[in-house]
């Protein structure tokens, strides 16, 4: 197994990371990426099988200590079903599907039309940031009306979301440590009073769903609520965010609009330019897989932004094609048992917004280069100037 250096937080490969993915697949199914220590998955068969196997899974056989100064964020960690497996992940992910149905979801389509609509209209005159003018405020309000939490919270959930995810951000510093406890101990002590609310006053909204669900005689507690809101809101928004974002620098790049088939266009986006490009695994037990022995506690990397690239699995896969037919479907939301629940709430948002927003404004044009955040291993614009 061939050995890559390449530091995450380089700017070249904060700009464009797809020359080290184009390398690292060169490389094989799985090379061992010197920076993180870490066996990573390059191709889509590998990322794919690695996702879908369940000898592989997102709890840590043995979990490392928490330093006394992360305890508030890993106090709420521990009952994500992101982080968690069966037992516990099926019934959390059954009860909240039982809330977050795909029927619901369908039913936002007029509401996210005429809030993209209503955003559209607002579009200052001359310059602005599209992050801030439409891919923020769209899914983080979205989301807001969904769960019920109001929308005038909004821009206080952008900055604890924004200073949670941190925490996942390759070269954090102790000041990111510390933005994100104060973050997730505002986000608790609102959703706490929130949730004390909606238990007393229940409304038709995901969180009062949320309450009422119940699977087998058990609901969720007050703590697995907190933290499934949390999850929600931080989920349903920011990969959203950054897919817009990436999106619409991709049509103005390449005059690429969503024509007859939106729906083509946005598969072809989070297949070329996701919004996230690592996630890991654990191994549960001593496997051969794609010549490599594993062993248990081993922690696998899997480059999901290279799946998309790999040309075994699509034709021509370095180039943006919006009316992309070939190929298997992309893995920019995961596979598997851990597939994001919010991935249908995404997709549905860029196929009404991105159709609005090039139908509304024909003349839509970048006036500055795009340039990427230092986030990794999220992958999303810092700013995106443009003028209608």
């Amino acid at each position: 197994m061939q050995h890559l250096s390449q530091s995450p937080t380089d700017p070249g490969f904060v700009q464009n990371p797809y020359p080290f993915y184009d390398r690292a697949r060169r490389a094989g199914p799985l090379f061992r990426w010197t920076e993180y220590d870490l066996i990573c998955a390059t191709t889509h068969e590998a990322v794919n099988t690695l996702l879908r196997d369940r000898r592989f899974g997102r709890e840590p056989i043995a979990p490392p200590p928490v330093p006394e100064h992360l305890e508030p964020f890993y106090a709420v960690e521990a009952h994500s079903m992101l982080e968690l497996e069966p037992p516990r992940h099926t019934r959390l992910r059954s009860l909240v599907l039982r809330a977050f149905t795909s029927r619901r979801i369908k039913a936002l389509a007029p509401e996210i039309a005429a809030l993209t609509h209503q955003l559209v209209d607002a579009f200052p005159e001359g310059e602005s940031d599209l992050l801030d003018t439409l891919a923020r405020p769209l899914p983080v309000t979205i989301i807001a009306r969904l769960l019920g939490v109001p929308e005038a919270m909004a821009p206080d959930l952008l900055r604890w979301s924004n200073a949670m995810v941190g925490m996942y951000q390759a070269g954090r510093t102790r000041a990111d440590e510390d933005a994100a406890v104060a973050a997730t101990e505002a986000f608790v002590e609102f959703m706490r009073d929130y949730v004390g609310k909606r238990r007393s006053e229940p409304r038709d909204d995901l969180i009062s769903h949320l309450i009422a669900a119940e699977e087998d005689g058990e609901k969720l507690s007050t703590d697995e609520l907190i933290t499934t809101c949390i999850l929600l809101l931080n989920a349903g928004h920011e990969a959203t965010v950054h897919s817009i974002g990436n999106g619409v620098k991709l049509c103005l790049e390449t005059g690429a609009r969503p024509g007859e088939h939106p729906d083509l266009l946005v598969e072809e986006v989070l297949r070329y330019d996701p919004p996230l490009h690592l996630f890991t695994r654990y191994v549960y037990e001593e496997v051969e897989v794609l010549g490599h022995t594993f062993r248990r506690g081993d922690e696998v990397g899997l480059l999901l932004a290279s799946a998309g690239r790999d040309p075994a699995a699509y034709a021509d896969a370095d180039r943006f094609l919006p009316d992309r037919r070939d190929g298997p479907a992309n893995l920019a939301f995961g596979a598997g048992l851990h597939f994001c629940v919010g991935a249908p709430l995404a997709r549905l948002e860029m196929q009404i917004a991105l159709p609005i927003l090039f139908e509304r404004c024909p003349d839509l044009r970048l006036i500055a280069t795009p340039a990427y955040a230092d986030i990794y291993h999220f992958h999303g614009l810092e700013r995106l100037i443009v003028a209608t």
